[in-house]
């Protein structure tokens, strides 16, 4: 299963895991991206559902209907850029019911209607941002990033004894449509990918290879921790 499956690092991953084989349920509240992704998706048997995260009430026919998983992506989420002194409660609220509350409680309905198998894999998307560093204006979004992995090192605990692991990515600045908004040039874009080591930003695909891993056997002995990728900007 793939959260976020219509766009950017969802869907990236949707397709991606097909390539290996794998057969996909995918989620998003954006009906017509989310069909786009459907029609680009190899092999047979994917299947989608339309919901908003953040209203839980919409989650009934995915809990009661989806088929049986071995592994979640969390991909979807949100952004948000405003100095802390002019944050409100509305949107901690809007931002936290996309990036926390709605993975973490659509992730615990998933487990408690026995739709995710012993021996599962669940892999939620932070970020560098919170866990690794800070930007300025950007505290809202740091804080739920950070929520997320603290809840995903409880979360790997808990669910031990069901042989279910608990992994997070953190990926660095992933050229995705959260980055390119009206009020950001692509020339300061390309002054910010001059600061890291690499010299650009990472790419939807390279963070769909790290969820694989972690979704994979390949994983087998890795629970309660995170995976960073960032073209090496938190080690500067």
């Amino acid at each position: 299963m793939v959260t976020g499956a219509a766009s950017g690092m969802g869907k990236a991953t949707a397709i991606a895991c097909t390539k290996m084989g794998a057969k996909i349920v995918a989620v998003d509240f954006n009906a017509e991206g989310l069909s786009r992704t459907m029609s680009e998706l190899e092999g047979e048997g994917h299947q989608s559902f339309v919901l908003n995260l953040a209203e839980e009430s919409t989650w009934a026919d995915l809990l009661e209907n989806a088929p049986i998983i071995d592994g979640m992506a969390n991909c979807a989420g949100i952004a948000n850029m405003n100095p802390f002194m002019f944050v409100n409660r509305d949107e901690f609220n809007r931002v936290f019911n996309i990036n926390f509350f709605g993975p973490v409680l659509l992730t615990k309905g998933l487990i408690k209607a026995k739709k995710l198998n012993k021996g599962g894999s669940v892999v939620f998307v932070a970020s560098m941002d919170g866990p690794l560093i800070v930007h300025a204006g950007n505290s809202v979004y740091s804080a739920s990033k950070s929520a997320l992995v603290g809840i995903s090192r409880n979360m790997a605990i808990d669910l031990a004894p069901k042989k279910i692991r608990v992994n997070c990515l953190l990926p660095g600045t992933t050229d995705t449509p959260l980055i390119r908004t009206d009020n950001v040039t692509e020339e300061s874009l390309a002054e910010v990918a001059k600061t890291f080591p690499l010299k650009r930003f990472g790419t939807v695909e390279d963070m769909a290879y790290g969820i694989i891993y972690l979704l994979s056997d390949a994983s087998s002995f890795v629970t309660g921790t995170e995976l960073v990728i960032d073209g090496g900007y938190t080690k500067l």
